[in-house]
């Protein structure tokens, strides 16, 4: 099945049946749906528009058993048909901001914008920008795993890894900084059921 004969689930039922899947059916990903769940991840919201996150996409058994070495030898890396590395680069959306403007904005206003941004940003070094761009690109992280799980599809949210070998196995820049790696594939396992704090435990109302 493509992506447009795939019944979606909605944001309830995908939100409720996520689980962190690490055992996947042995079987290559549909390129269309994985296309589409990349778009509609690329679909979050960020602050200006900045839109600072990258998607590494992996479909190579060679290279995803070289990111399981770098990545605490995790079975999940090589187990799913896919892998996707989240990562922000905010040196390079401050390079290009421009692109992250309307374009109904006209050219004038888009270089005022342009160059605001990085006038915002002239004062603090390429870590504290880094930083703030990653807050960015982990929005895109939780969207593109509900965007996953709406198209019938499972992943696991791994923060266990060595950032500077993955930028090297990756050809990265030195500066980009990682939202997370996203094992993706079809479930071969249910996953453990949720187990989470009550609303009364995590709220105050004001």
């Amino acid at each position: 099945m493509t992506a447009t004969e795939i019944k979606p689930l909605s944001i309830k039922e995908a939100i409720e049946t996520r689980r962190s899947i690490r055992k996947y059916v042995q079987e290559p990903m549909n390129q269309d749906d994985l296309r589409e769940i990349l778009r509609l991840a690329s679909l979050a919201p960020s602050a200006n528009n900045v839109q600072t996150w990258r998607f590494a996409v992996i479909q190579n058994p060679e290279l995803q058993a070289k990111l399981q070495d770098v990545s605490y030898n995790q079975g999940q890396v090589t187990n799913a048909p896919a892998v996707i590395v989240v990562y922000s680069d905010m040196e390079d959306t401050l390079a290009t901001a421009e692109e992250t403007v309307h374009p109904g904005m006209g050219a004038e206003q888009i270089k005022s914008r342009a160059d605001g941004l990085r006038g915002n940003f002239q004062n603090q070094d390429v870590a504290q920008r880094g930083q703030w761009g990653l807050t960015q690109a982990n929005l895109a992280f939780a969207f593109l795993m509900l965007a996953a799980r709406g198209l019938g599809y499972d992943t696991v949210p791994m923060l266990g890894f060595q950032p500077e070998k993955v930028k090297e196995l990756l050809g990265l820049p030195e500066h980009v900084q990682f939202a997370g790696i996203l094992p993706i594939g079809k479930r071969a396992e249910d996953g453990f059921p949720h187990h989470r704090h009550s609303l009364e435990r995590i709220t105050k109302f004001y």
